[in-house]
């Protein structure tokens, strides 16, 4: 049976696309959740459509986040923590604070959920974090920790 899909399907399609699948899922499962319509022949404009703005979205954030990236890569952020004499931070440095420093140092406003940070930063010294911003659109920022002035 082939279906549009009003909304991203995970491991099926994206909105806008026309997929065949069986009856049954379409019937229990895509039909009742409002994430599937019958693929008629007036629908498939519609789809075209809709494949058209998605196209667009995705060329326009793509865009944003390649502006973003240039301009992550190239100074470092410097972020302020209180640290005990061993170079060892008394709390720790997230993705959160990340965010916040890019925002306040670059004016570059970044989504802390895309900021791939393994384990918060507990050490004073120069690190290297990677950054997710688009599928295909990744950086890398250099965050420097140093101790605070008592």
């Amino acid at each position: 049976m082939r279906v549009l899909l009003r909304q991203d399907v995970d491991r099926l399609g994206k909105r806008g696309d026309i997929v065949d699948v069986s009856k049954g899922f379409a019937r229990n499962y895509l039909f009742p959740k409002r994430q599937a319509v019958d693929a008629t022949p007036g629908i498939e404009a519609q789809a075209a459509a809709m494949r058209r703005g998605r196209d667009l979205r995705e060329a326009a954030d793509h865009q944003a986040a390649e502006t973003v990236a240039r301009a992550l890569t190239g100074p470092t952020l410097r972020i302020s923590a209180r640290a005990g004499s061993s170079g060892r931070l008394f709390g720790s440095v997230t993705a959160a604070d990340l965010a916040a420093a890019a925002e306040a140092q670059l004016g570059v406003v970044l989504d802390r959920r895309k900021i791939q940070l393994d384990e918060p930063i507990k050490s004073v010294g120069v690190h290297s974090v990677p950054v997710h911003l688009h599928s295909n659109v990744a950086a890398h920022m250099t965050i420097e920790v140093v101790a605070e002035e008592d």
